[in-house]
Parts: C-alpha cells; structure tokens; sequence
C-alpha cells in the first residue's frame, strides 16, 4: 500500500492470505496492482510469473514466519525459507530487468547468545527452534547467490535486511503477541501471556518498511556498495518486556483490559534478543523515530478504529501519510 501511494507499479506473488480477517482482503489490498496467487517453492512458476511481468525491483518477504509453528511444521518451515529463498534468487538471476533485490529475514537469524547488547550484522548466524535456524539458513543462502552469481556489475544487487518484533495494525496471525491482545480484548478476556519477562525489540511496522525502501533505493542507485546484510531495529530503549508491552497496551486500551500469565508448559523460546542498528543509521540515514509509546498508540488508534467500523485502506493510508510527515519532520532520509 505504501508503494501504490508513492506511485509505484506493484505485483505481488504469494499463497492465499493466512488468517481470516486478514489487511490484505479487508483493506483491499489487490485494488490497483496485479495480484498473483502462487508458491515459492514451485520454481517453474516462480520463474515463469518473473520472466512475464519483468520486475526492476524484487522485494522477498514470503517466508512461514512465526515460531511456535515452525515446531509444528519444521519440514515445511524449512523448506519455505530455505528453499524458497533459494527459488526466488535462482529465478531472479534469469531476469534480466531485476536490478535490485531486498530478501527480509529475521532478527532471529543470529545464533542467540543472550547477550545484553545488540546484535551487529557480521554475527554468526544460527537457531535453536526450526524457524530461526531457517532465517539463519536463508542468509547463508543469500550470501552464497550474492558472492557467486550476483558479483560482477552488471548483476542485480543483493541485500538481505533484519527488522525486530514487527507490530502493528492489521495483523491478525496467530501465535503473535498483539493480535492474541486484540482477539481476547474484543472478546472480553484477559490477555494470557506465555514468557511476561522475554525482551523484544519492538518497532510499528512502517520503521523497517521505510529502511528496506530507502535500501532499495540505495541499491539501485550506487550498487554493490549496499549489497550486503542490514539490521533496521529499534533504539535500544524500546527492546522492553513482554509485560511492559502489554501494561502499556492495556492501558491505552481501557476499558478493563488486562492480562494473566499462561500455566501451560511453553516451547524454547529466548529471553533476551536486540538487534544494533548503527549500520543503518550511519551509512544510510535511516533511523527510527517513533517512541515506544508511539508505536504502541498507532497500533491501538488503528484496531479500535477498524472495531469502530472504519475503512482499514483509509486507516493504513492515514497512519502511513503521519509516518512521513513525522519522518519529515525528524529530517529522516
């Protein structure tokens, strides 16, 4: 949406949307660009859909992308983000018009120390849980195509970005933390809460969008000095707890909204996760500008608007028209 309204040309390539509702369907998504339902992982088509429509800019983002399922389908987990990254770079590399490509992976991609500082994008990769073992897989997969096909100048340029725990309205999936508060809220239950102390670097949605497209932006215009890996998190004072999250949620929330610990046993999930973003502040002017408490309001203003009854294409495209302004402000490239 936010590349319609900057006048771009916009064809989508991925399954049917994952959760029902879902921002892609309820905010009309599809209206004004080519939509085109099909898998990663069947390559002929992949290939075939690239080589018709001729793209000059390939954003990947298909992914299986939450935890707890990656437990459930670690085969298909697996094969997903590793081959699939895989199918998209080996089909991208027979297109000739694709001068740049942006493959968005995970925070999770680094081997998880617990460390109390943040993560630098020349950190080993790795996973403990399937998932984050194939955005850890999916980056040496990036890196691999990037050093052997992707080299020379008259290749595409590669880059492969990190982003934190991404909020925001519209987001209904299951087994992530706002759309669980959303749900039981409207539902009239209490938030039930898996790991209340796990620190997350959070971030509204719109942060990491603005990285990955003013990347692209540099990739296209001075090439392989930008073709490499790049975090775009937080500042280090919004990596806060899940309960903190959730107090501030409730709050802004009202109307009795609260939360209670989950008894139930839990999968491995880890504790203590950043991610340094001085890479992108330095070298391309990015950086984030919304407050913790920022984040959490848009993300509040825009599910109780929708519950409301407004239009979710009319609030997606407010929120995003108030991202730039205050990027504007902020002088934020």
């Amino acid at each position: 949406m936010w590349l319609q309204s900057l006048g771009a040309e916009v064809i989508g390539y991925s399954l049917e949307p994952p959760s029902v509702p879902s921002l892609f369907e309820v905010a009309h998504v599809d209206e004004g660009m080519l939509s085109i339902t099909g898998d990663i992982l069947d390559l002929p088509q992949l290939q075939k859909r690239l080589q018709e429509n001729k793209p000059d800019i390939l954003i990947h983002m298909a992914a299986q992308s939450l935890v707890r399922p990656s437990y459930q389908f670690p085969i298909e987990t697996l094969s997903t983000n590793i081959m699939g990254t895989a199918n998209v770079l080996e089909a991208a590399r027979h297109v000739d018009s694709i001068r740049v490509v942006v493959c968005v992976t995970s925070d999770k991609c680094y081997e998880n120390r617990e460390w109390i500082w943040g993560y630098r994008e020349d950190e080993p990769m790795g996973g403990h849980d399937p998932y984050s073992c194939s955005k850890g897989c999916a980056e040496l997969v990036i890196a691999s195509y990037r050093r052997s096909f992707f080299s020379s100048d008259d290749t595409a340029n590669i880059a492969s970005v990190r982003a934190g725990n991404v909020i925001g309205g519209g987001d209904w999936a299951a087994d992530r933390i706002i759309p669980d508060c959303i749900r039981a809220i409207i539902q009239g239950e209490p938030v039930l809460i898996r790991n209340p102390q796990a620190i997350r670097p959070w971030q509204h949605v719109l942060e990491p969008l603005a990285g990955y497209m003013l990347l692209a932006q540099r990739l296209w215009e001075d090439g392989k000095n930008y073709a490499e890996g790049w975090n775009f998190g937080p500042d280090e004072q919004h990596a806060v707890s899940v309960e903190t999250l959730v107090n501030v949620l409730c709050h802004l929330w009202g109307e009795d909204a609260k939360w209670l610990v989950e008894s139930n046993d839990h999968l491995h999930e880890a504790h203590y996760l950043k991610l340094d973003s001085s890479k992108a502040i330095q070298c391309l002017a990015w950086r984030p500008i919304l407050t913790m408490q920022d984040t959490i309001a848009m993300t509040v203003a825009w599910y109780k608007r929708f519950y409301e009854g407004e239009d979710p294409r009319i609030i997606t495209l407010e929120q995003i028209t108030e991202y730039q302004t205050l990027c504007k402000e902020n002088h934020n490239a």
